[in-house]
């Protein structure tokens, strides 16, 4: 009776393990912590395996006249993969035992499972990827409780005949990567007998080996990894790659823009014809050399000749000037005027005209970044004021247009207030 409940409650057990093969995978978060957001993996697995049994075992003692090749066995197993090092298997296995000279003689004895059924806690002691995301190398240690039914017989007399009782199963091995969700199985297993006298009588020190090679199949969507062959290392240094090569791709083309809007700006700020106007502003281009042009570069029709005996410069219209440089701002690290500027910078295009003022641009930079750089900058920023003024009808004989770069400070350069000071451009009237 009480071996009947065992057995029911063995099966029972196992039944229920596999019952939930088919559950849909869940998303598992990476044991990297999550970095990459959450992965879904392949956790549950099933396997076949056949090998050699026998009554050695590498643990010495006893030895006995075996017939490995004549001690075939088979099974198949269902797998759980509770973490990537962890899994826990529902396995499987029947075959015979055979062995000679039973007792001195010649008789051979033949020890039969029948059927086993075993639950074992499977570690994977490393994780072998070579680079890539699925395992290519797992060695493993496992460890469980089973139940069995053998029979027994010497030569032609039967010793006993379908006792059952429980064994220890241990062992160890590795498994192959060859393919996303397929791997190579090799393994030796040592099952000790721990039920039933006459059965352990049955076999030689109680236990016997069990040396196999078998494929498991991994179960689930065929896109994504199995969680005990999934490397977080290679995961790690494949996704660095490409985020790599994203970054690389972003500087080119950020790159690529710059020496377009370089290459524009200089376009735009040449004057082709010599007539103090740029391209971008000058409204007659190719006027022939000499010919005296307004603000938008088309020629004057009858030139007019300024007599101007005195430049009185008054505190208003230095005021017009001080307004302008307060107020004066560039988009970081380049030459373009921000629009809050326009207007105190329209106020003194309106003082150059109407009173035929001179003006002197002068460009600065702090000390930041290498002195070639800080020069041409300068120069731009000034040539850019000097091109406004001009669009608004300025002058452009009377404006000139110079820089300096980091070569003038007027304050330290050692402090942020001290380098805020020294970028500027200085308006002269005269």
């Amino acid at each position: 009776m009480n071996t009947r409940i065992t057995k029911s409650t063995m099966l029972v057990a196992l039944l229920g393990l596999s019952s939930q093969l088919f559950a849909q995978d869940t998303p598992t978060t990476p044991p990297t912590g999550g970095r990459f957001g959450e992965k879904s993996f392949r956790t549950w697995s099933v396997g076949v395996h056949g090998g050699i049994l026998s009554q050695n075992t590498f643990l010495g003692k006893g030895s006995v006249d075996a017939r490995e090749f004549k001690s075939i066995g088979y099974g198949g197993f269902i797998k759980k993969q509770i973490l990537p090092a962890l899994g826990l298997q529902a396995d499987f296995l029947r075959g015979d035992i055979k062995t000679a000279n039973y007792l001195g003689s010649n008789v051979e004895q033949k020890n039969s499972i029948q059927w086993s059924g075993s639950l074992t806690a499977v570690l994977n002691i490393a994780n072998f990827s070579l680079n890539t995301e699925n395992a290519v190398l797992i060695p493993y240690v496992k460890a469980g409780a089973g139940y069995m039914s053998s029979d027994s017989q010497v030569g032609t007399t039967e010793v006993f005949n379908g006792r059952e009782g429980w064994f220890i199963p241990t062992g160890v091995g590795f498994k192959f990567g060859v393919a996303k969700g397929i791997n190579i199985d090799l393994g030796y297993d040592i099952n000790f007998i721990k039920s039933s006298p006459t059965v352990k009588n049955a076999y030689n020190e109680n236990r016997f080996s069990y040396s196999h090679v078998g494929l498991e199949f991994a179960l689930g969507n065929k896109e994504n990894s199995q969680l005990q062959n999934y490397s977080a290392v290679a995961d790690l240094r494949k996704q660095s790659a490409e985020e790599s090569a994203e970054l690389r791709r972003a500087l080119s083309t950020a790159e690529q823009n710059a020496q377009r809007d370089r290459e524009q700006y200089a376009k735009d700020l040449a004057d082709d014809d010599n007539d103090g106007v740029a391209n971008k502003f000058d409204k007659c281009a190719g006027t022939a050399a000499g010919t005296v042009v307004d603000g938008s570069g088309c020629p004057l029709a009858a030139p007019k000749t300024i007599i101007k005996e005195t430049t009185v410069i008054t505190e208003a219209d230095r005021k017009v000037v001080r307004d302008a440089i307060s107020n004066l701002e560039f988009d970081l690290g380049k030459s373009t005027i921000r629009s809050k500027s326009f207007a105190t910078l329209n106020r003194v295009a309106g003082l150059l005209v109407e009173k035929n003022f001179s003006l002197k641009l002068a460009g600065h930079t702090d000390n930041t970044g290498g002195r070639e750089l800080n020069l041409r900058l300068s120069k731009d920023r000034a040539e850019s004021v000097k091109a406004y003024l001009v669009s608004q009808g300025a002058n452009a004989s009377r404006i000139e247009a110079t820089g300096y770069g980091p070569d003038q400070p007027i304050a330290t350069n050692k402090t942020a207030a001290g380098r805020q000071q020294n970028r500027r451009v200085e308006f002269t009237l005269y």
